[in-house]
């Protein structure tokens, strides 16, 4: 029972760290510091559309990112609500799985490596044009955390992780309220969808934030919580003893 209640513990010292750097990135927000992040999580929002027409059956044509943080992916076929629905939901899905993988894992390196090489196999495939700013960047933000992945320690790596995940976590919200809440007339995912349903656009707005708000908190919390190994590893060794 004791072993159980410390496991579910969260590590006070681990998310005091994950806040300072949430909070450096809301500092630098507007900066060129955080701005490759966010061409980053525009990234994952597009292929995340991507990924969600593949998994109902249809493909992907073509992915474009834009400097001023847009994008669109082209596809055919596929759930048209769950593909359009996918966009900010599933960046911030993967954001919070990196910071899950990064707090609770020991292979920062090697998940640093994977996703930049993964950057650079989807940016052969699907960005377009190849002479243009988003296969650009994609290709040398893939070739950089393959570097980093390979000459970084494994500190330094873990760090990437984690301020790479909150700013996809934190992306995905403020993105909503943006282009969503405070801007309901653009044409954004939300707008699609309410030509689709009939709904209104503040209607999706207000459920992908709600939606999004409650994830990013329960990937912070998941993150920060106590790791068990140390205690499971202890418990048998007395076992035996």
């Amino acid at each position: 029972m004791g072993s159980k209640k410390r496991y579910g513990d969260i590590q006070w010292k681990g998310l005091v760290g994950l806040l300072i750097i949430m909070l450096g990135v809301v500092f630098f927000w507007n900066t060129w510091i955080v701005y490759p992040l966010k061409i980053l999580v525009v990234f994952f929002h597009e292929l995340s559309h991507g990924l969600m027409a593949v998994i109902t059956g249809g493909t992907i044509r073509e992915i474009r990112l834009v400097a001023a943080q847009g994008g669109v992916c082209v596809t055919a076929g596929g759930n048209q609500f769950l593909t359009i629905s996918a966009g900010y939901l599933g960046s911030l899905t993967m954001g919070g799985i990196i910071l899950v993988l990064a707090a609770r894992t020991r292979h920062d390196k090697f998940i640093v490596t994977a996703i930049g090489g993964l950057i650079v196999f989807i940016s052969l495939l699907f960005i377009r044009p190849i002479v243009g700013f988003g296969f650009l960047f994609c290709l040398c933000a893939g070739l950089a955390l393959i570097a980093a992945g390979k000459l970084l320690s494994g500190g330094a790596n873990d760090f990437l992780l984690k301020l790479i995940g909150l700013t996809s976590c934190l992306y995905a919200v403020l993105d909503i309220k943006s282009d969503i809440l405070d801007r309901p007339h653009l044409m954004s995912d939300a707008h699609m969808l309410a030509e689709l349903t009939h709904l209104p656009t503040l209607f999706w707005g207000l459920v992908w934030i709600i939606i999004a708000m409650v994830a990013a908190v329960g990937f912070l919390w998941v993150a920060s919580r106590r790791k068990a190994h140390h205690e499971s590893t202890t418990t048998r060794r007395k076992a035996v003893s």
